[in-house]
């Protein structure tokens, strides 16, 4: 049921991209002071292979034995589109959201060349509650393509203001602004309303996304 698989908070994986996330890296700090939250050590950082990538999300997922929402910065935002378009409708079961931060635009394989192997990203709607964050300064990506990915998606869509690619380099420490996004989402998954989830856990709405200040 829905509601049972929702009973309890779910597993937050992080999802580094291209190169890992260093110590300074939001998704580091996130790991060690927040609860219920785990990295996934998807290997070959430097060299990342899309299949390889997919495969361990794939046995992370299965191995956390219950819902879990994914926290993925840069390329790994494209590793969940792909998992979610070879899991089909069955995704929405072991994953209950998604917070995908600064996709980067896969046409644009001259910025890093490494990045080819994941283009081009799945255009279909994802099965869970998604929020797509985007910088309007992101090197990687024009703010106008991270909104239509996020339109693709079928997911809520958060300016984060001007931060860069959203990384160590952006100096955001804990990102408090971006902590408040992934707790809006996991309140919405985890309302008790298994009624309301059920009408509304593909229409997550920019509504019910904290807008993150310029």
């Amino acid at each position: 049921m829905f509601q049972d698989r929702l009973s309890r908070t779910p597993l937050c994986l992080t999802l580094p991209g291209l190169d890992g996330s260093g110590p300074d890296h939001w998704q580091s700090i996130w790991e060690r002071e927040r609860p219920s939250i785990e990295r996934v050590g998807l290997g070959s950082w430097s060299q990342p292979s899309r299949n390889m990538w997919i495969a361990r999300l794939e046995r992370a997922i299965a191995e956390a034995r219950g819902p879990v929402v994914l926290v993925a910065h840069s390329l790994s935002c494209h590793l969940v589109a792909w998992w979610a378009a070879l899991a089909g409708e069955g995704a929405a079961r072991p994953v209950a959201g998604a917070m995908l931060v600064a996709p980067p635009d896969l046409d644009r394989v001259s910025v890093d060349r490494r990045i080819s192997d994941f283009a081009p990203s799945p255009r279909g709607v994802l099965p869970f509650p998604t929020v797509v964050v985007a910088s309007r300064d992101d090197p990687w990506c024009d703010f106008s393509k991270s909104r239509a990915m996020a339109g693709n998606w079928l997911a809520a869509f958060c300016d984060a203001g001007s931060l860069g690619h959203i990384n160590s380099a952006s100096d955001v420490g804990r990102w408090h602004e971006g902590q408040q996004v992934l707790d809006r989402l996991l309140d919405h998954v985890c309302a008790r309303d298994a009624r309301r989830l059920d009408d509304e856990a593909v229409r997550f709405t920019p509504e019910l996304v904290v807008a993150v200040p310029a």
